[in-house]
């Protein structure tokens, strides 16, 4: 299966973050397409995700005859209410939403229903389903827990110590470390758990403390892989190359990874899959067709014996 390069990657991440607010799609103001439906898309952060994550949302867009707006509101929940609400100004038939915080969906929602436009919730949901439009929900929690279940069967009945880099807390990574540590078996200790706010740099330091303060630590959940190869460069330098790595996401590089031994597991939870259903499941609900509300994104659990079974993560 085809998948993007690492260049081609790079040129999206550039122009993901060169302006807060960008328009793509076809036609004029205020809708096009046969339907006249425009959406408005509202990133979460900078992330190999996102970017990724918003390729899947425009090109699926042009497929389906949307126009699309897209803003990014780099981690910062403010940001994120501030470019709903220039989405609504746009007279947008629906909002995607790539939450920065699950705290902040309840304003983002209260404001967009108030004027009368619904959203479309993109790797989380909510607890009332009737608020929103839809949702392509990714089972974070179930996400890793797989990645503690690989780490239960490798330790099988040794007593192991086990660190966590978390992402950036109130989203997506406190589901993520939630659903590792309560699939931990009992001889597994968490002995550290520290956020790496999604930041190689940043992942990169965690781990380097990490280690000196816990010398016998045995295995790292790392909660995107962009960290996971900061966390693998400091465990390294520090001489503890015998640390095994769990992960999310399913890249080509991070795939690479699991193939050399850099990394043991990657849980793939595909981008491209998730951006490609928020935009198909929005146009067929405004236009209501049949189609399920909640759309679950298939989970992969890739490990050396099965990297040919990943999805492919990101569009051409």
């Amino acid at each position: 299966m085809r998948r993007s390069s690492a260049r081609s990657r790079t040129a999206l991440f550039t122009a993901a973050v060169t302006g807060s607010l960008a328009l793509t799609g076809c036609g004029g103001d205020g809708g096009s397409g046969s339907d006249g439906i425009a959406l408005g898309f509202v990133n979460g952060g900078d992330t190999s995700f996102h970017t990724c994550l918003q390729k899947a949302v425009e090109q699926t867009a042009k497929t389906q005859d949307a126009k699309v707006y897209s803003a990014n509101s780099h981690q910062n929940a403010g940001t994120e209410l501030s470019n709903i609400e220039d989405m609504i100004s746009r007279n947008v038939s629906a909002l995607i939403v790539q939450t920065v915080n699950v705290d902040s969906l309840k304003g983002d929602i209260a404001k967009a229903k108030a004027a009368g436009v619904p959203i479309y919730l993109t790797s989380v949901s909510t607890g009332d389903v009737d608020d929103i439009l839809g949702a392509a929900v990714v089972d974070l929690g179930k996400v890793g827990a797989l990645d503690a279940g690989w780490v239960a069967r490798d330790a099988g009945a040794k007593k192991v110590e086990v660190g966590i880099v978390a992402g950036a807390p109130g989203a997506a990574s406190d589901l993520l470390v939630n659903g590792f540590k309560k699939a931990l078996p009992a001889n597994a200790e968490v002995v550290a758990n520290q956020p790496g706010m999604f930041s190689p740099t940043k992942a990169q330091d965690v781990a380097q403390n990490m280690i000196q303060a816990h010398p016998d630590l045995d295995y790292a959940f790392v909660a995107n892989e962009e960290m996971a190869f900061g966390v693998r460069k400091a465990f390294d330098a520090a001489g503890h190359k015998d640390v095994k790595i769990v992960t999310v996401n399913g890249t080509d590089e991070g795939l690479a990874a699991v193939k050399s031994g850099e990394f043991s597991a990657t849980v793939a939870n595909s981008a491209k899959t998730i951006g490609e259903t928020a935009v198909k499941n929005s146009v067929d609900l405004l236009n209501d067709k049949k189609v399920d509300k909640i759309a679950d994104i298939p989970l992969v659990l890739v490990t050396k014996d099965n990297l040919s079974e990943a999805p492919q993560y990101c569009p051409e």
